[in-house]
């Protein structure tokens, strides 16, 4: 529960250096910290920030800065006790920066004083300014009409604004930061001094407005002729009610936006092409499609040319899941693709995937140099963790040398031992998993065997490292647990059939295949019948609620953040439309298979003690799916626990000792229950 994490690896433009973000639990201040490493050839890997808030780090062009995001307190504001900053005269949010650092030392320098939300920023090609993103700013005359209009009122829709994309300086913005570093507040304005009216005086002094969005701006990607400037959109509420929030703009040089795309999926990573006639992007796996109708099917990457619209899908030969991309200097496309339980680094030929050298395992990220051929990597194995790799042959990323060396104490303490298992369904189908042993228990028979079940379900369980709160596989292996992780369907790497197959039977289907898998492997003799446990959390858990109604094999259950019923979580969740097609409609156009595919209906079959887990402010699963859950197993006398996280959404990313707590209850319910 101690890991350090790498959330970020981006190589500089001439691939001679190396920006890597880090996470890591904070247990004295109850957080988590986001820092910033600096590695060069001569001196290492050195630490580049110190406030522990840093996130998404990016190269000047010129590779003379680092740009990146923080909520770090200005000189003269400070951190109220509800976490939000103070001291600017503006509205209590606690906002997300831009922030500037030289590579060759000194202290960051905000690119701004305002408190203005930063959702995407990006360097221009010449690195003389910063394009950032924001909530369309408000006059005071405004936000004092509303206020006295609504007071605390919240207007469901009609409150939201969109966004305005902003050009600013980078030279005189750094020159004024470090003249004035403190946030200018009314009192410091002259007497006299006539009121500002128009929003774009909430704005720094001297950006530029370059478009103007009524949704918001989750990506920028200036174009190499300096002038065109591309941006994914998103719901400026955050949910995902409809594809066509979610689309490429390009900025038309007077305020606005042409939009370039018009599809049923989710656009991410944006690149251009070298001569700035193309863009590449990504439609990640579970996030719908470009061809046709939504269907949420494995990673996909395109090519999109600017001037007609023709949108051209790469690779798409490949049977797996295209999970991160990069183009190298002389326009060669690569590509990090799962299939089955590894990633690995793809050429990209047209619509064929050329597999690469590589290291077994998984390849996490990739960023490649803007001149040369060198590319950056992250790689690990289930029992080896996740690391940065510098690659100076982006065509052989099997030749590496390591950048980091995080987490040593893995390398000290007896590993778990794992084997990938394969199995027939009910139905024939093949199923794939991975089993992981106690150290020194592989080969063994009859053994106690928790079944952990991947959320999404777009994911699947492979040879990859993982070690925190959601994913503590390992961990109850070295407690003494044979792990079984199945690949259920609807999981990435497998094909797009493989996936698709479960709608709109979401925990039916699936649930028959982990069933075929658990009975065979007490068939095999591996798993001792009488001490099986289920667990999961997210889809995992929906998949543990609902197999505590078709079975009574499991002695204990041990689920978080699962629904028990779809109506509501339909209405609830911020992902409703992706709800919507998995069960085939919405809740009145298939109310018998929102009703045949809930737990919450079968709960009168139920037996298994189950240890209830939920983030007290998570939308994703409402928080009221646990609470319904703890109801039903209370009132038919279910032995059962459940805990409340306050102030976490779905990922438990605020408190470490949340995580902690989390995966220390689990492994004593399964130790009460495990059927000795």
């Amino acid at each position: 529960m101690n890991t350090t994490a790498i959330t970020a690896a981006r190589i500089s433009p001439d691939g001679s250096a190396a920006v890597i973000g880090t996470e890591a639990p904070d247990w004295k201040n109850n957080l988590f910290r986001s820092d910033l490493w600096l590695w060069t050839a001569a001196a290492g890997l050195k630490p580049l920030t110190h406030s522990g808030s840093e996130e998404n780090p990016q190269w000047s062009p010129d590779g003379k800065w680092i740009a990146f995001l923080s909520d770090r307190e200005l000189p003269g504001e400070s951190a109220d006790a509800d976490g939000s900053a103070s001291g600017s005269g503006e509205e209590d949010v606690k906002a997300s920066r831009v922030w500037v650092i030289a590579v060759s030392g000194g202290e960051a320098l905000p690119l701004y004083t305002e408190n203005l939300d930063a959702h995407a920023f990006a360097w221009s090609t010449d690195g003389s300014a910063i394009y950032f993103s924001v909530t369309a700013p408000q006059t005071s005359e405004e936000k004092e009409a509303h206020k006295a209009e609504w007071k605390d009122v919240i207007r469901w829709r009609e409150q939201h604004r969109g966004d305005v994309l902003v050009k600013q300086a980078v030279g005189p913005a750094l020159a004024k930061a470090v003249e004035n570093p403190a946030p200018e507040s009314k009192k410091d304005k002259k007497k006299g001094e006539k009121k500002e009216s128009e929003a774009a005086a909430e704005l720094p002094k001297g950006a530029e407005v370059v478009a103007k969005s009524e949704l918001e701006i989750g990506e920028i990607a200036p174009g190499p002729d300096g002038k065109a400037v591309a941006f994914v959109t998103g719901a400026p509420h955050h949910r995902v009610e409809k594809p066509a929030d979610f689309e490429v703009f390009l900025a038309d040089g007077k305020g606005g936006a042409k939009q370039l795309t018009h599809n049923n999926g989710l656009e991410e990573k944006l690149l251009w092409s070298a001569d700035g006639k193309a863009l590449y992007f990504m439609v990640g796996a579970g996030a719908g499609t470009v061809e046709g109708e939504y269907r949420d099917v494995q990673g996909r990457l395109y090519r999109l040319e600017v001037a007609t619209g023709a949108v051209t899908r790469l690779g798409a030969e490949f049977e797996g899941s295209f999970e991160h991309f990069a183009l190298l200097a002389d326009g060669t496309e690569l590509a990090l693709g799962l299939k089955g339980t590894e990633q690995q680094a793809y050429r990209i030929d047209g619509a064929k995937a050329v597999k690469l050298p590589g290291l077994t395992g998984t390849y996490g990220e990739i960023s490649a140099a803007k001149s040369g051929n060198a590319i950056l990597v992250t790689h690990s194995t289930i029992n080896e963790p996740m690391q940065a790799y510098m690659v100076a042959d982006a065509l052989n990323p099997d030749k590496v040398k390591a950048l980091t060396a995080i987490n040593p104490v893995f390398g000290e303490r007896a590993k778990p031992e794992w084997q990938t298992y394969q199995w027939k369904s009910d139905d024939g189908k093949t199923v794939e998993g991975v089993l992981i042993y106690p150290p020194g228990k592989k080969g063994a028979k009859h053994l106690r065997m928790l079944t952990l079940v991947h959320g999404g379900p777009e994911d699947a369980d492979g040879n990859r490292f993982e070690a925190d709160w959601y994913d503590w596989a390992g961990l109850a292996a070295a407690n003494g647990w044979l792990v079984f992780r199945p690949n259920y369907r609807g999981s990435t790497g497998y094909g797009d059939e493989f996936m698709l197959s479960i709608v709109p039977h979401v925990v039916s289907g699936p649930g028959r295949d982990i069933l075929a898998g658990v009975d065979a492997l007490v068939k095999d003799g591996i798993a001792d019948p009488d001490r099986l446990a289920i667990g999961g959390y997210s889809y995992g858990g929906y998949m543990t609620n609902w197999l505590i109604t078709q079975t009574t094999r499991f002695k204990a259950a041990v689920t978080g953040a699962g629904a028990v019923e779809h109506a509501a979580n339909w209405g609830n969740d911020d992902l409703t439309f992706d709800d919507a097609w998995f069960l085939g409609g919405r809740p009145w156009e298939k109310p018998e298979i929102y009703q045949s595919e809930a737990a919450l209906f079968r709960f009168d079959k139920v037996k298994t003690p189950t240890h209830v887990v939920q983030g007290g402010a998570d939308v994703r699963v409402s928080y009221l799916e646990g609470v319904t859950l703890e109801r039903a197993l209370e009132s038919l006398g279910i032995p059962h626990s459940f805990l409340v996280f306050p102030g976490e959404g779905h990922g438990l990313e605020k408190n470490p000792w949340h995580g902690y707590i989390k995966v220390r209850e689990e492994l004593k319910w399964l130790e009460k229950y495990d059927g000795r």
